[in-house]
């Protein structure tokens, strides 16, 4: 769950890093997925999405190892999310994935069934990417058909920010990890009750509207024992459960407790979402982001663990996003040697700290952890505690379909918002335009 309500792993609010060179400022459309040889050594291609910070990390971390490793230069390029999803697709259908290419979760079976991407198998069983330090479960999140094909660069978790300030005006305590969706419900309701102003004059409500979200849909069905794909060519999930999902959504929209149809759709970002234009109290989101919530709306703005159903958390950690190598790389060792220095060496993790939330190695996040302040270390505390509260291991990546899943999902929420189909008749729609999308 990210900024406005859009998938995590969706755009991330920019943050201004001091010095940065105009080589860190290169669009996305100067990516190229060649690779070769350049005076007798080896040119690798690095793309990946991100704000100016994680830019600005990475490139320092990459130029230190062209350092350790001479002869290997890495040309890189990073975008904003949208348009590295749409490079990237228009890159695999050419055959010209670079050489390490940074992926999202719900990516990973697309590539990987269609061969764009080679399998991590060998080269992990050689030792040239060490993974002892990673989290099996987490692991599990970059295979495809049993096979590996992409390892997470962090990890992430959902979350909820929240102004505590309205929270406590509300007289609303703070949330914690076994909280529910009815605690949440009464929250909304109560804050919309203060009778507090927007900035233009609207009344002020409880939170974002999540009823388009796949993901906040997937944190309420994990809650109660489901899962949204049974496996790649089945959905986990009935029509009732949808409709019980978007009537809950619904039924609050329309009593005033939620953000309203029309900002829900306008919102794109941090900024241009309810929270963000003080329309609202409240935001379901990804802890990698979070720290912009604090930036653009202050030091009230705190993150809280997602509602639960009974006490039963939906919520569990991910991959924030991943690292493959492209199936026709020229130079496939020197490609993991890069992905085993970003993802295992501690100088490298030094340099890109929680950029990408918390480091898949173990013992390089307990170091790094130790320097964080302010909304990292807040992160990361909730990390700590959701860990021992206790969470279900995460599903293995989601079907190839997903992405069209996604989009139909948040186009049927809309349909309902807008009154041009109850949330029975909606879900009815999803439920046979996925199936049609798993079995194609």
């Amino acid at each position: 769950m990210t900024p406005a309500l859009h998938p995590s792993r969706r755009a991330v609010l920019a943050t201004a890093a001091a010095g940065l060179s105009t080589a860190l400022t290169a669009t996305l459309s100067g990516c190229s997925a060649a690779s070769g040889s350049t005076s007798g050594g080896v040119t690798l291609t690095f793309s990946w999405w991100g704000n100016d910070d994680r830019a600005a990390r990475t490139e320092k971390a990459v130029r230190l190892f062209e350092k350790e490793h001479p002869g290997v230069s890495v040309r890189t390029s990073n975008g904003e999310f949208g348009a590295y999803l749409q490079k990237l697709a228009t890159q695999a259908a050419g055959g010209g994935i670079p050489d390490v290419v940074q992926l999202d979760y719900r990516q990973v079976s697309q590539y990987a069934g269609g061969e764009a991407i080679l399998p991590l198998d060998d080269i992990i069983k050689a030792g040239t990417i060490r993974t002892s330090e990673m989290d099996k479960g987490l692991l599990r999140t970059g295979t495809y058909k049993g096979g590996q094909y992409a390892l997470l660069m962090g990890r992430g978790i959902t979350g909820y920010a929240y102004d505590s300030a309205v929270y406590k005006k509300a007289g609303v305590p703070t949330p914690g990890p076994s909280w529910t969706w009815q605690d949440w419900a009464e929250a909304n309701k109560r804050i919309a009750a203060l009778g507090l102003k927007s900035p233009d004059g609207r009344p002020y409500t409880g939170s974002n509207d999540g009823g388009g979200n796949e993901d906040v849909f997937e944190t309420w069905l994990r809650g109660r024992g489901g899962k949204l794909y049974a496996h790649q060519t089945e959905l986990g999930f009935t029509e009732a459960d949808l409709t019980a999902f978007w009537a809950f959504c619904d039924g609050l929209r329309k009593d005033g407790a939620i953000a309203e149809a029309r900002d829900t759709v306008q919102a794109k970002s941090t900024e241009t979402s309810p929270i963000g234009r003080g329309l609202a109290a409240a935001d379901f989101t990804w802890d990698a982001p979070f720290p912009g919530y604090t930036g653009l709306l202050g030091k009230d703005i705190h993150f809280a663990p997602v509602p639960t159903t009974g006490g039963h958390q939906g919520a569990y950690f991910k991959p924030s996003m991943l690292l493959g190598i492209g199936a026709n790389s020229e130079h496939p060792e020197e490609a993991a040697q890069l992905i085993d220095f970003l993802l295992n060496d501690p100088r490298a993790g030094d340099i890109l700290g929680f950029s990408r939330s918390t480091p898949p190695n173990r013992k390089i996040a307990a170091r790094v952890a130790k320097t964080l302040q302010g909304p990292e270390r807040e992160i990361y505390d909730y990390a700590q505690t959701m860990e021992k509260y206790g969470l279900d291991d995460p599903p293995t990546a989601p079907p190839p379909g997903d992405l069209a899943i996604q989009t139909a999902f948040k186009r049927g929420y809309q349909r309902v918002m807008y009154g041009m189909a109850t949330p029975r008749q909606a879900a009815r729609e999803l439920i046979d335009e996925a199936n049609r999308e798993l079995r194609s």
